[in-house]
Order: C-alpha cells, then sequence, then structure tokens
C-alpha cells in the first residue's frame, strides 16, 4: 500500500524536538525493554506504522486485529 519514493527525491535525516504525553513515554519505555530498540528506533517505526494505517484508511481499508481466539475487532484511531 505505501508508494515507493524514487531514491533521488527521499529526505536526509531530520532531527526534532518532542514532548510526549505520559501514556506515550510508557509506551515507548516498554517498547524499548520489550524488543532491545533504541527509542529513536521506536518512534521512527511508530510514525511509520501510523502512516501506514492513515493511508490504508483513507483508501478505503478497514484496519482490523484477530484475537487467539478467531474474534475480528475493527481498529478505531482517534
Amino acid at each position: 500500500m505505501t508508494r515507493q519514493v524514487p531514491d533521488d527525491r527521499r529526505p536526509g535525516n531530520e532531527r526534532y524536538s518532542i514532548t510526549l504525553v505520559p501514556p506515550a513515554v510508557e509506551a515507548v519505555n516498554l517498547l524499548t525493554a520489550a524488543t532491545g530498540l533504541t527509542k529513536t528506533d521506536v518512534i521512527n517505526r511508530a510514525v511509520q506504522v501510523y502512516a501506514f494505517i492513515e493511508e490504508c484508511i483513507r483508501e478505503g481499508s478497514d484496519v482490523l486485529l484477530r484475537n487467539r481466539d478467531g474474534e475480528i475487532e475493527r481498529v478505531h484511531i482517534v
């Protein structure tokens, strides 16, 4: 679903200063502990996943999760 950008048009690295709310701080800490990734890597992946999901929804797709029992639930991002 994600459109590929030609290498000559891809932006380089860019530095941001952000303030995370407490639930986001907790999520980053949980993910760094669970995955061994750096905070930068966790935040980069989160932004990419969010962009992918937003693109899917914009194109008319639903985002669904299936639990271990096989029950399917639609994901809503607010």
